[in-house]
């Protein structure tokens, strides 16, 4: 295996870390103080896109640094998963980065839905508008009355009723539901309850005005509604919409999630690295700037030792993650599985302790909106819960570990 950098990798490498410092960086603070004035309360409906946002996606296709993850070079960039791994990584930095260059979840998901299993006809209504940046999608799967830990277990039902489908259920923590450019849901939902428990479910393509969606509420994770983004209820009540609407076919939903979510955990994962980097970078700044009875902070209470741990713990989870996504590219994501479940496992809960390090050595700071940490903390904890529990994973890695021994 060889993780090094390729000369277009470390090309487009040079361009996007030059694109951030000139134009991100600057206003980072900024963009996180104006949008908590723009969006104050959690009223989706009222909320609004920073105004740098768009000339800075503008700038970003200009700069040919746009829809980088997706592995096609009509369409896109053409990287691979392994090439476009570090860039995502270096999005990670900034919160709001990520959708900059049109890589933000779970766009970069759903996308990658379309592209492989959409036809020729759904692609042309929703993948290219997505591409181009024009509208926003989000992924309803997760549900509140039964324990999605096990996703068989989805009760949202798909009928077929003649020429439509018709959607009954409720989902929530549906990603991006908020956005004010949020236009179409994939959702999942019970369709075959006759066939195996891995073919029961279906993925059908939902205009949000459709009738008969309801969107309850936006949920909060750690009191921060995540505006314009958002993470929503919503219920679906007889919403119908035609049977061409169909993801590949009746039953066919985990084949379709599992073809969704190798790539996806590799950009996760990578910006999630990209945050601890960021992390780490600050507590080191603010230990050796602040002085404290008689030292600066960094030589106070272990401090150095959690320097080096968390400088070791990064390195561990970034070459987890590589590996990942070479045998991704290499050998399928069947063949990945492994080392996709233990990233899910390992770098969340890596970003957890770094982030939390750099809090407790900036005080009362880290806990405010100076500094972008309590935001790290907060999707670092998420990321535990996203695309499955830390539990689930082990238990993946847990069951294939054992089969050797069958």
């Amino acid at each position: 295996m060889d993780f090094s950098h390729n000369a277009k990798t470390q090309d487009y490498l040079t361009r996007i870390r030059d694109f951030l410092s000139t134009h991100v960086a600057p206003i980072e603070q900024q963009v996180y103080q104006e949008l908590a004035e723009l969006n104050p309360t959690g009223d989706w409906t009222t909320w609004k896109v920073h105004p740098a946002i768009e000339p800075l996606k503008e700038k970003a296709k200009e700069a040919g640094l746009w829809n980088l993850f997706l592995p096609d070079a009509e369409l896109a960039q053409g990287l691979t998963t392994l090439e476009y791994a570090p860039l995502a990584e270096e999005t990670g930095r900034y919160v709001f980065a990520p959708e900059i260059f049109n890589c933000n979840a779970p766009d970069t998901g759903n996308m990658e839905v379309l592209y492989h299993f959409g036809n020729k006809q759904q692609q042309d209504k929703w993948l290219t508008p997505l591409l181009t940046g024009e509208i926003r999608s989000v992924f309803g799967m997760t549900e509140p009355d039964v324990a999605s830990s096990d996703a068989t277990n989805m009760a949202a039902t798909i009928e077929l009723d003649g020429d439509e489908l018709v959607l009954n259920g409720k989902k929530w923590w549906t990603t991006g539901l908020g956005h004010p450019n949020a236009k179409v849901c994939i959702f999942m939902g019970l369709s075959n309850p006759e066939n195996d428990k891995h073919n029961q479910h279906s993925m059908v393509l939902v205009p949000l005005d459709t009738a008969g969606i309801e969107i309850k509420r936006m949920l909060t994770a750690y009191g921060d509604y995540d505006a314009p983004f958002g993470h929503g209820e919503m219920h679906f009540t007889n919403v119908r919409v035609p049977k061409e609407n169909l993801l590949v076919g009746m039953g066919k939903g985990f084949a379709i999630a599992q073809g969704r979510l190798g790539p996806g955990r590799i950009h996760h994962c990578m910006r999630a690295i990209g945050a601890a980097e960021k992390a780490l970078e600050l507590a080191i700044k603010r230990g050796l700037s602040r002085v404290a009875f008689g030292s600066p902070i960094i030589k106070l209470g272990g401090n150095g030792e959690r320097i080096a741990m968390a400088r070791m713990k990064i390195e561990q989870a970034r070459l987890l993650t590589l590996q990942a996504a070479w045998k991704i590219d290499n050998l399928g994501v069947k063949n990945a599985m492994v080392d996709i479940s233990a990233i899910k496992v390992v770098v969340p809960q890596m970003m957890e302790e770094v982030v939390d390090m750099a809090i407790q050595i900036h005080g009362g700071a880290g806990m405010c909106e100076d500094f972008p940490l309590a935001r790290f903390a907060a999707g670092a904890r998420s990321l535990r819960l996203a695309d499955g529990p830390d539990e689930v994973h082990m238990g993946m890695v847990t069951r294939l570990e054992l089969k050797k021994y069958r």
